[in-house]
């Protein structure tokens, strides 16, 4: 049954769309809350009803201003909002339920880590290893000298040996692949945790943990200590055990090429079909 509402009459369905869309608002400024943004959205959001508003009373030649203006707003929002829209997909790529659809099998890979962690912290040789989960790194691996070999703990021991070439920089793993060493990250703006300055390493760690869905395992080669940076926080001083226990919590575990195959041939058989 319609509500009626001054001018306004309304369904439940119309009822359920707004709400829907507040969330949606709602949770887009939580995201940009404490930004410059933050301002520039709210604005929008007034602009936006001013020319509803404009709309409802037949004022015409400021529906027709506000008109043209939204003509360039899909622009303009992209433009203004590519750091917030960014960090927004990326949310949405963390989510536990997109994440059910990108398992990865990393039990292969979590063990070669652990084991040359605990080898690397007893030498005190420093290292940064960054596994992606949902997402690829392509920029970041292009920055490094690419190897695309299987991993192994002999194999990182080798490469974040303090004499080898390769031992400066990340080493960035994907589906138990390492692709690429000596990889450049982008640094945090967080220079201190805990009341202790960071190091290049844990800085980097953080960096691209803020940017990317991944999780990036540091060793320090001051203290040795084991830490893991995950979606911006960092997680120090870890045993080998809690090291696997974190790791195995980051991911889930059904096989992503199972699902690679499952979509490459539901896609090849609907082109067929077509």
């Amino acid at each position: 049954m319609p509500i009626k509402i001054g001018f306004l009459t309304l369904t439940w369905i119309d009822v359920i769309d707004i709400l829907i869309l507040t969330i949606i608002i709602y949770r887009i400024y939580m995201v940009m809350r404490g930004t410059i943004a933050a301002q520039i959205f709210a604005g929008l959001i007034a602009i936006i009803a001013i020319s509803f508003i404009a709309q409802a009373t037949n004022l015409t030649a400021l529906t027709w201003l506000l008109r043209k203006l939204t003509d360039i707003w899909v622009l303009a929002f992209i433009i203004l909002f590519q750091p917030e829209i960014r960090r927004v997909l990326i949310l949405i790529g963390r989510s536990r339920f997109l994440r059910y659809f990108l398992k990865l099998d990393v039990e292969e890979t979590i063990d070669a880590i652990s084991a040359a962690s605990l080898e690397l912290s007893r030498l005190h040789y420093g290292a940064l290893i960054v596994i992606t989960r949902g997402t690829g790194l392509r920029t970041f691996v292009e920055s490094g000298v690419q190897l695309h070999a299987s991993i192994s703990k002999q194999l990182l021991l080798s490469i974040f040996f303090p004499k080898s070439p390769l031992h400066d920089g990340a080493v960035i793993i994907k589906d138990r692949i390492i692709e690429a060493a000596r990889c450049t990250l982008p640094l945090s703006n967080i220079t201190r945790w805990d009341d202790k300055l960071l190091g290049m390493r844990h800085r980097a760690g953080l960096g691209v943990s803020e940017q990317a869905d991944v999780i990036a395992v540091i060793v320090s080669e001051e203290t040795g200590q084991i830490s893991i940076a995950e979606n911006g926080i960092l997680y120090k001083n870890l045993t080998v055990q809690e090291l696997k226990n974190r790791l195995n919590e980051g991911f889930l575990k059904s096989k992503l090429k199972t699902w690679k195959h499952i979509f490459r041939s539901t896609t090849k058989n609907y082109n067929n079909n077509d």
